[in-house]
């Protein structure tokens, strides 16, 4: 009889007590499988001998959350890793491997688990594959998105590429980056889609007019809205230096972002300079970043979501804001047109074009639309059927490469990627 599968999820961003949106996408998806395999959760942190002293110019750069918490009655553990703050990326793979071995083997033989689950195919993918050699289990890699920027990287393209070969099983969030890996080489046979979900407990219609008076906006003004960490990628300067034509059409135009400084920095400085300089101070209301449950509220004041975005694997949040009844707006890449399938649900334009950005803004906000139709194909994607793929998944792994197979692992006393 198959073993059972027992996983140990691999992934530098994982939500902790420090960062508390960091990675949600990951613990909501993971959490739900722990709910039918056993699981918990190894999230290593990079650390560097004089971070210290960055902090005292930039106080949010890697904040050092505690080395163990229990999340949900799931223990997480955050080791250590040397990284060298900007440079020599191509190192981090060997250092997470290398930095994180004892432990994965002391955790091997307490709880005997049998796949190590990471998350992003470099530097978390490459580091659990050989750390799967090493300890003698299968690994499973998931494509969120960071996949493109890195395999245009000429260091760390050929590191991506030795991860996904090595990999067991790949999971891709969207058909675009499975389309992607296939063309770096990488078999199609290996590599399944399973997209994010939405969990529509969290995410649902409250009333507007009590959701509007929570953030003091008039019952008839348009209003926009976007979530989100707030860096460069994720495009909130697009929009707002869209807002002041929109405003001669829209005079009470209100843009509300919800986010706040993330793993990849923090623009919220810039984007308030900009916000002055285009004279925008009443419009646009910065809400920093909310827990999920809250957020459904400004989800509700508003009437249109909109992301122009530069980079994504599949935007999770736009199947919140759909799950809320609202249409979307956002940019043709990544997986967002998979999302965005239709046109009763948004519209989808190209990135970097700001006028059709503005036009496709504009005509959302006084077309006529179907909210029902828009909440029922949000709850077409919960992450229970997700779910129900992955736990599948994992089970065919264990049982293909047979459970003798998996219960022998490796020791070596030097590991040498």
């Amino acid at each position: 009889m198959p073993d059972t599968p027992r996983i140990v999820v691999f992934t530098t961003l994982f939500p902790n007590v420090t960062q508390q949106s960091a990675g949600i996408f990951i613990r909501e998806r993971m959490f739900r499988v722990a709910k039918e395999l056993p699981l918990m959760v190894v999230a290593p942190v990079p650390w560097f001998p004089f971070q210290g002293l960055i902090r005292a110019f930039r106080p949010h750069f890697r904040p050092a959350p505690p080395y163990r918490e229990i999340q949900d009655g799931i223990e997480v553990l955050h080791p250590r890793f040397f990284s060298i703050p900007g440079i020599v990326k191509s190192l981090d793979g060997v250092f997470l491997a290398l930095s994180t071995f004892v432990l994965m083997r002391r955790l091997q033989r307490k709880h005997n688990f049998n796949i190590i689950d990471s998350h992003f195919a470099y530097p978390d993918g490459y580091a659990a594959t050989w750390l799967g050699k090493w300890l003698g289990v299968p690994v499973t890699i998931t494509l969120r998105g960071t996949e493109v920027r890195h395999s245009i990287n000429s260091q760390l393209r050929p590191l991506l590429v030795r991860a996904l070969h090595r990999a067991a099983r790949v999971f891709s969030v969207s058909d675009s980056l499975r389309r992607h890996v296939i063309n770096l080489g990488i078999p199609d046979s290996k590599i399944r889609v399973v997209g994010n979900g939405v969990d529509t407990a969290k995410f649902h219609p409250v009333s507007r007019l009590e959701a509007r008076a929570q953030f003091g906006i008039h019952v008839d003004a348009p209003v926009l809205i976007s979530v989100g960490g707030l860096v460069e990628r994720k495009g909130f300067h697009r929009v707002i230096e869209c807002l002041p034509e929109l405003k001669t059409y829209f005079p009470e135009l209100v843009y509300l972002i919800v986010g706040g400084a993330c793993a990849e920095g923090d623009i919220r400085p810039q984007l308030e300079q900009q916000v002055v300089e285009l004279g925008l101070q009443h419009a646009v209301h910065f809400l920093g970043a909310m827990p999920a449950d809250k957020l459904k509220w400004p989800l509700c004041a508003a009437d249109v979501f909109v992301l122009a975005t530069r980079n994504e694997g599949w935007a999770n949040v736009f199947l919140e804001a759909m799950a809320c009844g609202l249409p979307v707006v956002s940019t043709n890449v990544g997986g967002n047109a998979e999302v965005v399938c239709k046109p009763e649900l948004g519209t989808i334009v190209p990135f970097g074009q700001r006028d059709a950005l503005k036009n496709a803004i504009a005509a959302a906000l006084v077309k006529n639309w179907d909210r029902d139709a828009i909440i029922a194909y949000a709850r077409t994607n919960s992450w229970d059927s997700r779910v129900a793929v992955l736990t599948e998944e994992f089970a065919r792994l264990i049982a293909d490469l047979g459970t003798q197979a998996v219960k022998q692992p490796k020791t070596h006393s030097a590991p040498t990627p």
